[in-house]
């Protein structure tokens, strides 16, 4: 039986699966090897927004000249998912407090911090540098600028212009994979030996 073919891997109580981190963090990478591994369909949030944005003619960097609908729409599409669907790993900056309250969704956090629990920057601009072939100026420049807006953005739209609010607080997820010292291979690994596998 080829791996098309087999059938989705069963988790005792989890029907679905929110990934979400600042950028760079190593989400999207994850959240491709789980959903391969796991044999579950992919929704990658931060593909679709960048194709959004291309359409619109809109710089991936400018979050906010994006229409608030549109993240509304898709955050609804997201929860909807959750809600009604099953076998899906969802990477997102949100998905994991967007399934606050919904049952059968595991939430992972990706992090990228020393010991100390500082998050580690410099190796997110490197890692947006190799993936996006920019320079370090530019790496710096867009991943300050990106947090900035999708900050501006959610607290308006889901926290109420909170200037505290971040989407990446550990209380909204049940597991946090720290991609500092874990590579793709390990960071996999971890998160496969915390899943009730039936």
């Amino acid at each position: 039986m080829s791996k098309k073919t087999q059938p989705p891997v069963e988790l005792v109580g989890i029907r679905n699966i929110a990934i979400s981190g600042r950028i760079g963090t190593g989400k999207s990478t994850l959240a491709e090897h789980l959903a391969e591994n796991l044999r579950w369909d992919l929704l990658d949030g931060g593909k679709i927004f960048r194709e959004l944005s291309k359409n619109l003619g809109i710089s991936i960097i400018e979050k906010t000249k994006i229409p608030d609908d549109l993240d509304i729409k898709f955050e609804e599409r997201v929860k909807q998912i959750f809600i009604n669907e099953s076998h899906h790993v969802v990477q997102s900056h949100l998905a994991g407090y967007v399934a606050q309250g919904i049952s059968g969704v595991y939430k992972i956090l990706v992090v990228c911090e020393n010991d100390e629990g500082e998050d580690k920057q410099s190796v997110r601009i490197d890692r947006l540098m190799n993936r996006d072939l920019l320079s370090a100026e530019q790496a710096k420049y867009e991943l300050h600028k990106r947090e900035e807006e999708h900050l501006i953005k959610f607290r308006k739209l889901y926290a109420s212009s909170d200037p505290e609010w971040i989407y990446w607080d550990r209380k909204y997820f049940d597991l946090v994979v720290n991609t500092f010292r874990l590579n793709q291979k390990e960071a996999l690994g971890f998160v496969l030996s915390h899943l009730p596998v039936k």
